[in-house]
């Protein structure tokens, strides 16, 4: 049996990965965690087989925390577990040392087949993550949504995060996870080199 724990900040979603994982016979969740804090905390005193791991977390990006986790203890096997399915966030991933890349749309019995194909050793990607890895074309290609490209925009104006809710007419801690999502994608440490490639890729 497999012992796994797993990170996300959507309590919802963990509890319906708790009991879906633990029915299925392959694995057994040991702990769960909704930042990336308590999960250092958590993993001093108890390490799993194997980490189901978000990407966007309230401290910060999961596929940094990545790899951090694979310098400090090489043996745990990592699987991302994200709505995000751009070609850059995926290769990052891998390239940090996750052993699988699942999207949170897949079906669970996709989800366990990568869940016991990482338990023997092996690497997972979901179906669509596999098929996009293949297509070159997207390498360098960024993709925003209408509203991250807008708040991208007036974020490279200058607004604050309050002045840019109002703007949209959105509450702040949408915001806040809007301009995480957006250092995400653009694979940057801070908002002044989002903007920079922001403006580079022609995104704004």
């Amino acid at each position: 049996m497999v012992n796994l724990q797993i990170v996300d900040d959507h309590k919802l979603v963990v509890e319906c990965l708790n009991k879906l994982i633990d029915d299925s016979g392959i694995a057994r969740v040991t702990g769960v965690y909704y930042d990336l804090n308590s999960c250092r905390l958590g993993l001093e005193k108890s390490l799993p087989d194997i980490l189901l791991l978000d990407i966007a977390l309230p401290d910060g990006d999961g596929v940094d925390f990545c790899a951090e986790l694979k310098k400090k203890y090489p043996i745990l096997k990592i699987i991302m577990l994200t709505t995000y399915k751009e070609f850059s966030i995926a290769k990052r991933s891998l390239y940090n040392g996750a052993n699988g890349y699942i999207l949170k749309n897949a079906e669970i019995e996709e989800m366990l087949a990568g869940i016991e194909a990482v338990g023997k050793g092996e690497q997972f990607l979901c179906e669509e993550i596999d098929l996009l890895l293949k297509e070159k074309r997207y390498e360098d290609v960024v993709w925003l949504s209408n509203r991250e490209r807008e708040i991208l925009k007036y974020i490279a104006e200058g607004y604050t995060t309050r002045e840019i809710a109002n703007f949209i007419h959105r509450n702040e801690e949408t915001v806040r996870t809007n301009r995480r999502t957006l250092l995400i994608k653009l694979d940057a440490k801070n908002t002044p080199v989002a903007v920079k490639k922001g403006i580079e890729m022609k995104l704004i």
